[in-house]
């Protein structure tokens, strides 16, 4: 099985929609003044927006098959994956105000350097070992409504380019086993690279082992040239080469009950 076709927006898109902070708050919200999906310079670290104004609406997007429930609350789900540093600072708001939403749960999955989903390794032609937990998880957002998330930068499966799937859910119960059950789900989505960083990534030597031919960001058939209104991250460099890694950003606002 691979996530071609299982993962186009078949059921859930249009049933809700995500607002993301663009325009006038844009150099509060994300990194900088970079623009949604570009790469900002060096050094600037993402920050949380103080109060949001302005917004604009986006479709979710599917789910995928690749979804399995119960992960873990954690910051750092990388475990013993290969690849380059991504820490992601992802802030959730109310669609309405904009305030931020504390003690939300973004939850993110995705594929590693060689394509392979946690629970699914094989369906991207590769064998390695699988305990069902690598590359999942998520945390409660703060005060400011900010998730902080540390992964590596995702490889490529046959068929969708480099991405990441996010859910949103709200009133959660965390259990003794550190994972949560319950709540709300408010927003799922998918988040995106600019093609230009992914081809320096795709060159490094943890990504080339993945022989599957990749789909870029232009041939893809779920991400629709929206920017950041369809989940494209602001990427900022974490050091002077790319093995270094980077630093994403995005603003989510939901639509609560």
């Amino acid at each position: 099985m691979t996530d071609t076709s299982k993962d186009h927006p078949d059921t859930s898109i249009g049933r809700r929609t995500v607002l993301l902070a663009t325009g006038a708050t844009a150099a509060a919200l994300a990194v900088g003044a970079a623009a949604p999906g570009a790469e900002a310079p060096a050094g600037r670290a993402a920050t949380a927006p103080v109060a949001a104004a302005v917004c604009t609406l986006t479709k979710e997007m599917t789910e995928g098959p690749y979804y399995l429930d119960g992960q873990y609350i954690r910051s750092d789900i990388r475990e013993d994956k290969t690849g380059i540093p991504l820490k992601l600072t992802l802030t959730v708001v109310d669609d309405d105000t904009c305030a931020p939403l504390s003690d939300a749960l973004v939850e993110i999955w995705h594929c590693d350097a060689l394509g392979e989903y946690s629970g699914f390794v094989g369906n991207n032609g590769h064998d390695e070992p699988d305990n069902g937990t690598f590359l999942r998880g998520g945390v409660l957002t703060d005060a400011r409504g900010v998730a902080a998330i540390t992964t590596v930068y995702p490889g490529w499966y046959r068929g969708r380019c480099v991405h990441i799937h996010v859910k949103v859910h709200t009133d959660v119960t965390l259990t003794p086993d550190g994972s949560f059950t319950g709540g709300e789900e408010l927003h799922t989505g998918q988040l995106f690279f600019a093609e230009a960083i992914t081809t320096r990534v795709a060159a490094l030597a943890a990504y080339r082992v993945n022989t599957v031919p990749r789909t870029t960001l232009a041939q893809d058939s779920i991400y629709d040239e929206g920017g950041a209104a369809s989940g494209l991250l602001t990427l900022t460099p974490l050091g002077s080469t790319t093995s270094a890694g980077y630093a994403g950003a995005l603003t989510l606002g939901v639509e609560q009950g």
